[in-house]
């Protein structure tokens, strides 16, 4: 996979636990969705999907693991926005495809599931900018 997101400030040394399937394999800084219930979790695919946190460690396929950490707050990462995709300093940024980013609309305002963090900087059009994860 690209666009993997960096880790460049970590606030906290909080990590969230979620689930993923044995046989896959997920490279660390991939933004993850929720998948199924319960806490389940698999890569990022489109504009849409709820949040569930970035990886940070690789996830090697068929190899036992079925419970990985993920950043979901308080830590400031690297995320691209997509080739149309727009970032605005201070606003919200929702997935908008795999580990790619846009701008969130109202609606996805008020579903905050979808909501990955807070733009720390301006950009558009497949830049790299940084974001501040949680609400």
């Amino acid at each position: 996979m690209a666009d993997e997101a960096v880790l460049v400030q970590l606030r906290e040394a909080t990590l969230f636990q979620v689930t993923v399937a044995n046989g896959t394999s997920i490279e660390k800084g991939t933004v993850l969705k929720w998948s199924a219930d319960p806490n389940t979790a698999a890569a990022s695919t489109a504009d849409g999907d709820l949040f569930a946190g970035i990886l940070a460690e690789e996830k090697v396929a068929s190899d036992g693991q079925t419970e990985v950490a993920v950043w979901r707050a308080h830590s400031v990462v690297t995320l691209k926005t997509s080739a149309g995709g727009t970032a605005v300093l201070g606003a919200p940024v929702k997935i908008d495809g795999a580990n790619l980013i846009d701008v969130a609309d109202d609606d996805t305002i008020e579903n905050s599931g979808q909501v990955v963090g807070i733009a720390l900087e301006t950009g558009g059009n497949a830049e790299v900018i940084q974001v501040l994860l949680g609400r």
